[in-house]
């Protein structure tokens, strides 16, 4: 229920029962397709470069890579792992049984509710798999169960395929921050999308029916396509889509 102020003013429904989220723990999650576990260079960094390896346009908008050695990448993933926070997961393809990339936790903000999902960076061979789907479909789940009331997304506004995918997502699009960031000598300007938790029962029964066996057919093509299940869900569509 909404409130007003002492001259009467409106103010915002009150949060009722309120208390912060846990910050992501150090877990493992397996799903039909993907499995995240936490990201480690002695595990996974190899494995991880090999994937990435004659693709460097999967860093072409982020701010590290592309990666000119095993141990350059190495450094890296040590690098980013170093810290509590980010939380970095390794995506494994169950399918094809092999690690294809990684992802994260990031601006994760407990008193506020809000967490951020980023840092994705996907092999060629992960992409468009229905591993990639589910694995993001367990970031999102896991955000929603420990009481985080709104997920986000945020990438290169020049990045069209990250665009994309966040609206197949489900994600609403929220605007664009102008000259939000100057990444590898360049501006960034960065769309933002997000679900909040009131999003999230209606987009969590459209992954449960996209990721259903009954959902594929023989040639493992999909015959309902996500974006058509998260369509109704979304507040806000992206405009440059």
């Amino acid at each position: 229920m909404s409130d007003t102020g002492s001259q009467n003013r409106p103010l915002g429904p009150i949060v009722a029962n309120w208390s912060p989220p846990i910050r992501p723990q150090e877990d493992v999650r397996i799903g039909q397709y993907a499995q995240l576990e936490p990201l480690d260079p002695a595990r996974h960094a190899a494995l991880l470069y090999r994937a990435f390896s004659g693709h460097p346009q999967v860093w072409d908008y982020m701010p590290a890579g592309p990666f000119g050695s095993s141990s350059g990448f190495h450094r890296f993933v040590s690098d980013i792992t170093k810290a509590d926070y980010p939380k970095f997961y390794a995506v494994k393809d169950l399918e094809a049984g092999e690690f294809g990339g990684f992802c994260s936790y990031l601006r994760i903000s407990p008193d506020a509710g809000s967490i951020e999902v980023g840092y994705i960076s996907f092999a060629p061979q992960l992409q468009q798999t229905r591993a990639s789907t589910e694995a993001m479909f367990l970031m999102m789940q896991w955000a929603f169960d420990a009481g985080y009331r709104r997920y986000e997304w945020k990438c290169n506004a020049l990045n069209g395929p990250s665009r994309r995918t966040a609206q197949r997502l489900g994600f609403s699009y929220e605007g664009t921050f102008r000259q939000a960031d100057v990444v590898k000598g360049r501006n960034r300007d960065t769309a933002w999308f997000a679900v909040t938790d009131t999003d999230w029962p209606a987009l969590k029964e459209a992954f449960s029916l996209w990721l259903a066996p009954s959902n594929f057919d023989a040639s493992g093509q999909q015959i309902e396509r996500l974006g058509d299940l998260t369509r109704l869900v979304r507040v806000a569509s992206d405009p440059t889509l």
